[in-house]
């Protein structure tokens, strides 16, 4: 293809990208190649790492802009666009943005000779973001997320009364699963107009990420006004479900943010508006969940902490303790084991509870080399301790996440054999809770752990869900009474006679018992009427570490 001959001077080609400029989103430019100058639109200086808009040594300033793995490929295009071997331009590859941020771009241009000799003479053409976030979506047929970050930058620096209610399709990932992803087009497109038919004219609708949609209020409308038009919101999706002879039957959930709530930021109103929505699907979904500050400044607070625990994990569980609390001999007293229990300091300072830190190891699946890490420090002190008592045994937790996500039966054997004590020398905690419905993968390592000669209890017995069929399934070599139980049974009588019948149960089935919670003189001698195995408690010893155990309980056994 042959290059055009340029009609226009350096001077009226400039003029031309500032006059054209305001009148578009993408940056035009021009590239002079004798003069080696280069020209682009003013407002690609704010979004780029560029010297200026104008400039010389096109080579050398582009090293600053352009990302450094694709500066080679840049220089060839340039070397074959100014000696005329290619007189088309397009190219994609990454710049640099203000904030050092990559951002591929499509830069396309034509060249243009010069009139006099027929040489290369000028690269002119455009710019645009190819990775940007598009402006309106025609699925929906709504504007998108970029369109509201200008209608929210628009109203800066201080934003007028109002709320920002962001709605997603719960699930919406198996409506397009069932029928396709053209149908889930089809049912945006609905959801999207039974949104806007009951919002108000004052009000504004948006198409912002995926199956999620954005109201937005700047009129002074108030949070029950928001949960108002959710709940019309609903209705009309029903009956469109209900027209549409419910070939998809969805809900929708809805997080509410106070425009008072926001810096006056977008990013500020997109990030409290998802904590908000994700808030109301944690709860059930089907529903809206109005923006707390507490409650996000808890939500914060357990991001810290998840980080805190990640970098423990990988530096060594720098932070984590095992902790140790004594299981006595019911019948006489004697110590014949302890519970290990995780412990956690924070690199800022203190303990945190257990009840923070341990939901947050299972969901986020640190619970696994967590358990791995407890499991090795309750052998190694159980090795050292049966050096003076033979027939010590130690009990640790184990987590749902760690039977149903890892390879824990492996896990437990090789730890087993690691430290070189019997396999009965150990007994894995499960929460009878847990165990809600058979499940082949449970089954398996529970069988597993048995016939390896692990000894298994059944932990909380007495709280929440109880039944019989999980002993008469799980076969435990012993369960134990949860404290909470067990204070109502020392005060009640018709609990007290419920402990009774369990724990003669138990013992006609081959079980033992542990009684947990005791902490008085007179909270044991009614405990031990009941006839238990074995008792734990404050009464005899408080969660504290490896060398106070140590000290409290075998030194001068060992003396």
């Amino acid at each position: 293809m042959k290059a055009e001959v340029a009609h226009f001077t350096t001077e009226q080609m400039v003029d031309m990208v500032g006059l054209l400029s305001p009148c578009m989103d993408d940056y035009l430019y021009v590239c002079d190649f004798k003069e080696d100058y280069y020209q682009i639109s003013p407002n690609a200086v704010k979004r780029f790492c560029l010297p200026a808009d104008h400039f010389h040594n096109v080579v050398e300033m582009h090293r600053q802009v352009v990302y450094p793995d694709d500066l080679d490929l840049l220089l060839v295009e340039l070397e074959l666009l100014s000696t005329g071997r290619k007189v088309f331009h397009n190219l994609h590859y990454r710049w640099m943005g203000k904030n050092h941020e990559t951002i591929w771009i499509n830069c396309r241009g034509r060249v243009l000779s010069d009139p006099e000799d027929g040489s290369p003479r000028y690269l002119v053409g455009c710019i645009n973001e190819i990775g940007a976030k598009q402006k309106a979506d025609n699925v929906s047929g709504l504007l998108g997320e970029y369109s509201l970050k200008i209608f929210y930058e628009s109203r800066s620096p201080k934003l007028p009364q109002g709320f920002l209610l962001r709605i997603g399709i719960d699930d919406f990932k198996n409506i397009n699963e069932s029928h396709g992803n053209e149908y889930g087009d089809y049912i945006l497109r609905r959801t999207a107009q039974c949104i806007e038919e009951n919002i108000g004219p004052e009000q504004s609708l948006f198409h912002i990420v995926a199956d999620e949609f954005a109201v937005v209020d700047f009129s002074g409308g108030s949070v029950q006004q928001a949960e108002d038009l959710f709940h019309e919101i609903k209705k009309s999706i029903y009956a469109f479900i209900e027209q549409n002879q419910y070939k998809a039957v969805y809900t929708v959930s809805g997080g509410i943010v106070k425009n008072g709530d926001v810096d006056n930021s977008f990013e500020n109103a997109m990030k409290l508006s998802e904590f908000a929505l994700s808030e109301a699907k944690e709860r059930g979904k089907n529903s809206c969940y109005v923006f707390e500050e507490e409650e996000y400044e808890d939500y914060l607070k357990s991001r810290t902490l998840l980080r805190q625990l990640h970098h423990a994990v990988n530096n060594g569980f720098e932070g984590f303790e095992a902790y140790f609390q004594p299981l006595v001999n019911a019948a006489n007293g004697e110590l014949t084991g302890a519970e290990t229990l995780l412990r956690f300091h924070s690199p800022e300072g203190g303990m945190v509870s257990p009840g923070e830190f341990i939901p947050i190891l299972e969901e986020s699946g640190l619970i696994i080399p967590v358990g791995r890490w407890v499991l090795r420090q309750a052998l190694d002190a159980c090795r050292e301790w049966q050096k003076i008592l033979p027939e010590f045994k130690v009990n640790v937790n184990l987590s749902y996440v760690q039977v149903l996500k890892s390879r824990v039966l492996t896990d437990v054997r090789r730890i087993v054999d690691e430290f070189g004590v019997k396999p009965s020398s150990v007994c894995i905690e499960l929460t009878e809770s847990g165990y809600l419905e058979e499940n082949e993968r449970f089954d398996k390592v529970w069988n597993g752990l048995k016939e390896y000669g692990v000894l298994l209890a059944l932990d909380d017995f007495g709280t929440g869900y109880s039944n019989l069929r999980c002993l008469s399934d799980l076969k435990p070599a012993y369960i134990k009474i949860d404290r909470s139980f067990t204070l109502k049974a020392l005060n009640r009588e018709y609990e007290y006679r419920l402990l009774n019948h369990i724990v003669e149960m138990s013992h006609s089935l081959g079980l033992h018992v542990c009684v947990e919670g005791i902490e008085t003189e007179g909270e044991l001698t009614k405990a031990k009427q009941t006839e238990p195995d074995y008792i734990q408690g404050f009464l005899f010893g408080k969660p504290c570490s490896r060398a106070e155990f140590t000290q409290k309980f075998f030194t001068k056994q060992a003396g």
